[in-house]
């Protein structure tokens, strides 16, 4: 399987660095994740508009999924009540 390139909007930047070490490095272990794995388990298709989701204990990735041009756009980050 090939490996996916990861792109961060400004904003998912600007969120991890808000965010204590110990809550960020999860997340961005499961983002790294998402370059060779791009719909692993327990991920799941938004309803109501495009993407993909994940969960990191509290939090949640949002991200598209470009399989044509293997490329992977997280577009946001947020704690699971701020998200939606």
């Amino acid at each position: 399987m090939s490996t996916y390139t990861i792109t961060l909007s400004k904003n998912v930047v600007k969120q991890l660095d808000k965010l204590s070490n110990n809550i960020a490095q999860p997340i961005f272990d499961a983002i790294t994740f998402l370059a060779d794995e791009p719909r692993p388990k327990g991920c799941k298709k938004l309803k109501g508009r495009e993407g993909y989701r994940i969960r990191v204990g509290k939090y949640r990735i949002i991200y598209d999924i470009y399989d044509k041009v293997l490329l992977i756009d997280v577009l946001a980050i947020g704690h699971r009540k701020d998200i939606y």
